[in-house]
């Protein structure tokens, strides 16, 4: 007797007709998906509509629906608008959230971008509704950031003295080929007459034109922001001191403009090198790994952010975390002093590692006291505890999900893009935990 196999009939018709709902498995990541997207307050995201009460304009598509279908499509590492229209066609889960609609890839991109700025406000209700079921305690929390690509590439920067000099260049090639195309006018007018017209902008003479109007506005772009920096700082507002190398509101040479996404900065990053990108910040709740906090910086240094990470997470979540664990990048005497007027137990390394580092000449009196409390056996077991929770984050949502690199350019968008990113690693930790009744 020859083997036996399953029965498999392709041109089998059905009885009845399907329903997408028994295709997809109990416990599925998408009915957890659907089912807490119904629990969020999307009050927001209807409000544009009640223009169009009096039924004029275009019929659109349900906020949930396309809500339902952006987040699990994140959850599963599915980013580009026309992917996640492409699996509305060829995936169940997402044929199911979409019940029957097809958006195109430009409804989907174009949703994404219209409710960029809305989306910290569903990560938040998903960090309050862990907090409701006890998955977050804000007993110990953890700080720490990543490198992510800008969609620019840092082959599209200038360094600000190289646009200084091309500005230049540009400025005297465009004034001789102005001067040349004068000539040959002037030199058609006496053969054909005046009255042709002439004032056409040769090819090379108008790619100049806009080469050096980009480069004019990037380099503008930077002196503003070095302004608004010198101000902030109150460099040179001193009578005395030391002479400045730089006059207010000039850039160093070296600073950079992308041309791409003029809003992204290069990065070191450890293994990949120098990136065009932003620093993605997070603050991790020990107890399940939820996200409490999600930030996006310009600044590669992580110094400036241990306050501003820590404040998001209180604000978020409405409590103050007992402890607090960050590496060595967030060391800062301001820092210390925030979190002592916070009254929140410190755990920051001093040096690489776990060590204590060199103990500066000037250090200050909050410095010192974290110190301290560092040499202590207590603070090295608690400090020990930094990279289970703060790190897998990253390593679930850039090896997991497969988020490197934003979509979208501009501070806000990647800022909004970055909540919902973490907005999905969230629930993709809640789905197992939580069963909606």
């Amino acid at each position: 007797m020859g083997q036996q196999f399953v029965r498999y009939e392709p041109d089998q018709g059905l009885l009845f007709p399907p329903s997408l709902d028994d295709w997809l498995p109990e416990g599925h990541l998408a009915r957890f998906v659907s089912e807490t997207v119904d629990q969020l307050d999307l009050k927001a995201f209807y409000a544009k509509f009640k223009a169009r009460e009096d039924g004029r304009g275009r019929i659109a598509y349900e906020p949930r629906m396309m809500l339902k279908v952006l987040i699990y499509a994140y959850c599963q590492g599915i980013f580009s608008s026309r992917k996640i229209a492409a699996g509305i066609e060829d995936l169940v889960a997402l044929r199911y959230l979409a019940a029957g609609n097809d958006p195109s890839h430009r409804t989907i991109a174009r949703f994404r971008q219209e409710n960029i700025d809305r989306f910290n406000s569903l990560f938040v209700q998903v960090v309050r509704i862990a907090m409701g079921v006890g998955l977050v305690k804000m007993g110990t929390v953890a700080i720490d950031g990543t490198k992510l690509k800008a969609n620019g590439s840092k082959h599209k920067a200038m360094s600000y003295g190289r646009m200084r000099e091309e500005e230049e260049r540009l400025a005297k090639e465009i004034a001789a080929l102005t001067r040349k195309a004068q000539e040959i006018d002037e030199a058609e007018d006496e053969e054909f007459g005046p009255d042709r017209r002439g004032n056409e902008l040769p090819d090379e003479l108008q790619r100049r034109e806009e080469r050096i109007a980009r480069i004019r506005e990037a380099k503008e772009r930077l002196e503003r922001e070095q302004a608004e920096k010198d101000e902030e700082s109150g460099r040179g507002q001193g009578k005395r001191g030391p002479r400045l190398k730089r006059p207010i509101g000039v850039p160093k040479d070296k600073e950079q403009a992308n041309f791409t996404d003029p809003e992204s900065r290069i990065m070191g990053n450890p293994k990949t090198g120098f990136v065009q990108g932003y620093n993605g910040q997070i603050a991790v709740d020990e107890e399940e790994s939820i996200i409490v906090a999600a930030r996006i910086t310009q600044a590669a240094a992580d110094v400036n952010e241990l306050l501003p990470v820590t404040k998001e997470a209180i604000a978020n979540t409405g409590k103050t975390p007992k402890r607090l664990l960050a590496d060595s990048g967030y060391k800062s005497e301001a820092g210390f002093v925030g979190l002592e007027e916070l009254e929140i137990e410190g755990h920051v390394a001093l040096g690489k590692g776990e060590s204590e580092g060199v103990r500066g000449k000037r250090e200050g009196p909050a410095t010192k006291r974290m110190r301290r409390r560092r040499g202590g056996v207590r603070s090295q077991k608690i400090y020990r505890r930094r990279k289970v929770i703060a790190e897998p984050p990253f390593g679930w949502i850039k090896a997991a999900i497969g988020f490197r690199q934003f979509s979208m350019r501009g501070l806000e968008k990647v800022r909004g893009e970055w909540d919902l990113v973490c907005m999905a690693m969230n629930l993709k930790r809640l789905a197992p935990r939580i069963a909606w009744e």
